[in-house]
């Protein structure tokens, strides 16, 4: 006689049960081998139900067929290992989530703890049971005033979406994570809401400059891209006032290669990271491996938060393969379910590898196509809204760092690499420090001409967003958020017109620039100084024909980092002693001329020698040449530092000596930028702000600390003879320590 299974998992129905014990399924009198005598029915959840006479198989929002291993349900039932759960008809659930496979759970209440050890055996698959297998409830987990966080219910204990066979599921599956806890309420001093108007005279505490190319033009001749800078420095940091408070998602590498060492770094790293953050902060801590975990939910860094997500970073161990899609995925769901918002938000992935789990994703090969997009989440992503930037971190040398590099600058973050691991958290420090001294959001430059004959035609911009409109009487570039101190500056190429005689000044471009106060949240807007260049019947003052060396030494770094760009073009090609070439003659053209002498000159010289002695072989390129020059890019293209931590410098100038322009040029491991002795090597080093430093700074003085009591706690111990030498057969010079 056949026996009645359930229509979905094929588990045996016992007695005249109205649904499924293991998955909940309605009840259907069918068999594996026979025909139903209920046909099936679409569940609410969206999927269809397999007939009986055709192999067991799920069947997806999107028509995804995976095959169901029914022996994985039968292999984890097991009383230990069930855990309670929400399929109760006594109370509806508090909450619920779509999870893998369409089945709603509530999630736990905060401070419950789920682990792999501990969680049903279901919730592997979306779906967790009310009891066991055998009608025996598991018992609630022991409470602990340092309990984690918990993963969501609807997630298994191991991540959030589930690979089976060769198939992944669609990315729209998986959990809604909106059980982030509440904000503080902002304190009074920054209440007040947004100015209902903008005053068109405002002063505000951002300033705004320009400098012309050349102080005049004679009256009788025209300039084609004639340059003109527009310098913005946000506003210093107000100590006395509360900071805007900061939603942050770190994404860490767990895979088999973070084991021993590197993971212990990591630890403490994340440490560092949770002690600087403040009550009003909240962190959301992500792993992943070939599988994703949630290891907490977006949790308030109060000094109960700050215990238990320190405990639960303790607990991560290493192992399995690298999924960075799903891991940012997770990021993505943690910010986009968010119920509450602090003012800024960003995400932080740290990876010591290849994503070995997405190459043939939907067929797509990435290797063939050189794109990185589909790891990007389309809501972190620049579009209409504004993105949410993740900040990457290549760790080691065997990382991924064109994955890395391209998912920093689709969303405006930067690219780190960390080849000297030891250093792993001051490269964290730098960031956090930026992260939590924001002071200008939504920062937005425009430009216009007042000069009838006036034509602005180009702009660069970096990785900003530019326009020239209006046919070249306009333009605007969007700049976003800016650190305290922070400064951005922008080359623009206008043409100047002949004038008549009575013409004295040409009035070129006025500028101005709306944003938004972080720590206030009111609109703001300052005017700018206008470009004014004098128009004499001839040009014939030495103080004429001076050039600013503001533009110049913008100018020069613009082209310094077209030059990193086309170096790398040529060493990908294999064309390695073209790369190094170029890299040279933008050194040679910083020799002569007013750029002699300029510190952020000598800073950038440095630049191209180090990245010009990583790109002479392909074996120097593949091990620390590529990822130092997309460093180099993700720096420049931002204007804002990007950590290069590499174990020792590959070009001729050092601290002190001089280098091709003539000022002392800083080494790796002593940049001017972070003070004496301080061991930050940085590209873009003048992008650093003083936030930045100090947060590096108390880094290091903690690293070092730290690293003391532990040779300390190694040294060897003073034998009873009172002597340390155990025997030196008679060679005092080569002894043996106990």
């Amino acid at each position: 006689m056949d026996t009645r299974r359930c229509a979905f998992c094929f588990h045996p129905l016992l007695g005249a049960a109205a649904a499924c014990r293991v998955c909940a399924t309605a009840a259907t009198t069918t068999s594996p081998f026979g025909s139903s005598s209920a046909k099936p029915s679409p569940s609410a959840s969206g999927f269809t139900r397999a007939q009986p006479s055709e192999p067991a198989q799920l069947s997806g929002l999107f028509g995804l067929q995976v095959p169901f291993d029914t022996s994985l349900l039968r292999q984890a039932a097991s009383p230990a290992t069930a855990s309670p759960s929400a399929f109760s008809n006594s109370a509806p659930p508090a909450r619920a989530s779509p999870p893998v496979f369409g089945f709603s759970t509530p999630e736990p209440a905060f401070g419950q703890v789920t682990s792999p050890a501990t969680a049903s055996p279901s919730s592997a698959f979306g779906f967790s049971t009310p009891q066991s297998l055998f009608g025996q409830t598991a018992p609630p987990a022991p409470a602990s005033p340092f309990a984690l966080p918990p993963v969501s219910a609807n997630s298994s204990s191991y991540g959030v979406g589930l690979s089976l066979g060769s198939v992944t599921e669609s990315r729209v599956f998986g959990d809604v994570f909106d059980d982030d806890e509440p904000v503080e309420d902002p304190p009074a001093a920054t209440l007040g809401g947004v100015q209902e108007a903008l005053s068109s005279t405002s002063n505000g505490p951002l300033v705004l400059k320009t400098h012309c190319e050349l102080p005049a033009v004679a009256r009788g001749c025209a300039r084609g891209s004639f340059a003109v800078l527009v310098h913005a420095k946000a506003p210093a940091a107000d100590h006395t006032a509360p900071r805007p408070s900061l939603d942050l998602v770190t994404v860490l590498d767990v895979s088999g290669s973070m084991g021993g060492g590197k993971l212990a770094l990591l630890k403490e790293a994340m440490g560092f990271v949770i002690d600087k953050l403040g009550p009003a902060d909240r962190l959301s801590v992500v792993s992943f491996s070939d599988r994703v975990r949630r290891v907490t939910r977006l949790t308030r860094m109060s000094d109960a938060g700050k215990a238990s997500t320190k405990l639960a970073v303790e607990s991560l161990s290493a192992g399995g393969g690298t999924d960075i899609l799903k891991g940012l995925d997770t990021a993505a769901k943690v910010l986009d379910g968010r119920r509450y918002k602090n003012t800024v938000a960003s995400v932080i992935i740290l990876s010591d590898g290849q994503d070995t789990c997405n190459r043939w994703q939907s067929g797509y090969d990435y290797g063939a196509n050189n794109s990185y997009d589909y790891l990007v989440p389309r809501s972190l992503a620049a579009g209409t809204n504004r993105s949410t930037p993740i900040h990457t971190f290549g760790f080691g040398t065997d990382h991924d760092s064109k994955a890395m590099h391209a998912v920093a600058e689709a969303t405006g973050g930067t690219y780190s690499f960390i080849e000297n691991q030891a250093v792993v958290q001051d490269a964290f420090a730098q960031c956090i420090g930026g992260l939590l001294s924001v002071a200008v959001q939504e920062a937005w430059i425009a430009v216009t001409c007042p000069h009838p004959d006036v034509r602005v035609r180009s702009i660069k911009s970096g990785r900003y967003e530019s326009r020239v409109v209006a046919y070249g009487r306009a333009a605007s570039v969007d700049v976003g958020e800016l650190y305290a101190d922070e400064e951005r500056r922008f080359l623009l190429f206008v043409d100047v017109p002949r004038v008549a005689e009575n013409e004295d000044v040409t009035r070129l471009i006025k500028v101005s620039c709306t944003y938004k106060d972080s720590a206030t949240g009111k609109s703001m807007q300052v005017d700018g100084e206008d470009a004014i260049v004098r128009r004499p019947a001839e040009v014939t003052s030495e103080e004429d024909q001076k050039p600013s060396m503001e533009v110049q030494v913008e100018r020069f770094r613009v082209e310094a980092a077209e030059d990193i760009a086309a170096a790398r073009v040529a060493a990908e090609r294999g064309d390695h002693a073209e790369a190094a070439r170029i890299l040279d003659r933008r050194q040679e053209a910083a020799r002569t001329g007013d750029l002699l002498g300029d510190a952020r000159c000598a800073s950038v010289v440095y630049e191209l020698a180090e990245l010009s002695a990583r790109v002479s072989t392909r074996r120097e390129y593949d091990q620390t040449g590529r990822s130092s020059m997309l460093s180099g890019m993700s720096s420049h293209a931002q204007q804002r530092a990007a950590s290069v931590n590499l174990y020792s410098a590959m070009a001729s100038p050092t601290f002190g000596a001089p280098s091709a322009c003539g000022a002392a040029c800083p080494t790796f491991g002593a940049t001017p930028a972070f003070g004496a002795g301080c061991a930050m090597p940085t590209f873009g080093a003048v992008f650093a702000t003083p936030a930045m430093m100090d947060m590096v700074g108390s880094s290091r003085k903690i690293r070092e600390e730290r690293e003391d009591q532990q040779q300390y706690s190694s040294a060897p111990t003073m034998p009873s003879n009172g002597s340390i030498f155990a025997a030196n057969n008679g060679n005092s010079s080569n002894p043996t320590i106990v």
